[in-house]
């Protein structure tokens, strides 16, 4: 298996600046959201051009998980041709393709190791230094009261939501690298801190329960092969329970973010979309293929769930395709032996595992599509090493951990 040149990384910035979305708060600077658009679209066309430059003999590895997606994305053609929801399903459709056929490309250089955990890590870590920047700048447009006060991107629309996902799926992707001995502790510490105190000012539940829930699941794939990550665990557990008891109701502020109790049940009203949207009305068609890719929503209001957003435009077929996806994922992750790559993957596995059911993004382009790549490019089974001559000259021995440790 060939090295990933370094255009790899700057094809999987595109990808990440394609996901970003165009909707979201005001920023600093007022940004049409036509320029955002096109930006983000041109980002995508860029990747794939890339990709296709640097892989011009389609090589490519045979993946269950980017071959699902075609079968979505296939799925998704079917049924927006019907042009239910308008032309712009088309549009999206051509996105969704150029979008899977960029990881088609990109899978050559699919091995097992961690090449694209390192690109996830820093480029997201760019973003969240764009959402820093915008709250020095102007603390006010960042945690509008439009929001409640929540963090938000001053400099580029986004939601908070957006930046606890991406601050929660770095800071878990980053301690994985500490216990496995791949990366050294300042640059840790340069990665986690800031984006724990960005995920703290986002208020966003769904990404810490899925940080926590995550990592639990991904240290314990690691507890019978590494000390590291028992002493870890036992040192969070006992972290945990003291916070849960010492700021109680501190904490349980935070969670409630000043909502009655009716709206915390139905989940910021969440609950009241999901139930219209499963009483509608709909045809066998509808049923079978969906509606047609659309903007996540029903009656002008955001679904927030990726499997009933899934089943709204894909229907059925595509929930099925969805769920087929995840398995997949889950189970080649559980038949690995364990491994800082096995843990990593079970990680994100899980984090959008969780996220889906308050999120939406698991059946169109969006940055889940991008950990569930990471996942399985991590998933890989490596290509087995050509045997090495033995050397004259008998070489220094260097220790285990210096062999490692990188930088972020």
């Amino acid at each position: 298996m060939s090295e990933a040149p370094k255009t790899v990384g700057t094809v999987w910035g595109l990808l990440i600046l394609n996901t970003l979305g165009s909707a979201g708060a005001k920023t600093i600077v007022p940004l049409p959201r036509s320029l955002i658009q096109m930006v983000t679209m041109g980002a995508l066309v860029a990747a794939f051009a890339l990709a296709l430059a640097v892989n011009l003999r389609l090589r490519i590895r045979a993946s269950a998980f980017v071959f699902l997606l075609t079968l979505l994305l296939v799925e998704s053609v079917i049924s927006s041709a019907h042009l239910e929801s308008g032309f712009g399903a088309l549009f999206r459709c051509f996105r969704l393709a150029l979008f899977v056929g960029t990881l088609w490309l990109l899978s050559r250089w699919w091995d097992g190791g961690l090449t694209f955990v390192r690109h996830h890590i820093r480029l997201y870590f760019m973003v969240l230094g764009s959402v820093a920047a915008g709250l020095v700048v102007s603390p006010g447009a960042a945690m509008p009261e439009l929001y409640g006060g929540r963090l938000v991107g001053a400099l580029w629309p986004l939601t908070p939501p957006q930046i606890g996902q991406y601050a929660a799926v770095i800071i878990g992707l980053t301690v994985l690298l500490v216990l496995g001995r791949r990366t050294d502790g300042t640059s840790a510490v340069v990665v986690i801190v800031p984006s724990l105190v960005l995920l703290a000012l986002t208020h966003t539940r769904t990404a810490t329960l899925g940080l926590l829930i995550g990592l639990a699941l991904a240290i314990g794939s690691l507890m019978l092969t590494s000390a590291a990550a028992r002493r870890f665990f036992s040192w969070a557990v006992l972290c945990i329970v003291v916070a849960a008891v010492a700021f109680a109701s501190a904490l349980q502020a935070w969670f409630l973010r000043g909502q009655s109790e009716e709206n915390f049940t139905s989940l910021t009203g969440r609950a009241k979309v999901w139930d219209a949207l499963l009483a509608a009305p709909r045809t066998t068609s509808e049923y079978l293929f969906g509606a047609g890719l659309g903007d996540k929503s029903f009656g002008g209001l955001p679904i927030d769930n990726s499997w009933l957003a899934v089943y709204n435009e894909q229907g059925m077929t595509g929930v099925v395709l969805v769920a087929a996806i995840i398995v997949v994922l889950g189970g080649v992750a559980l038949l690995r032996p364990p491994s800082l790559s096995r843990a990593c993957a079970i990680f994100l596995i899980s984090y959008c595992g969780i996220a889906s059911y308050t999120e939406a993004g698991l059946g169109d382009a969006s940055p889940y599509l991008l950990h569930l790549t990471v996942a399985a490019s991590l998933l890989v089974a490596p290509a087995p090493a050509a045997p090495l001559p033995a050397p004259d000259v008998p070489r220094r021995r260097v220790p285990r951990w210096a062999q490692r440790s990188e930088v972020i």
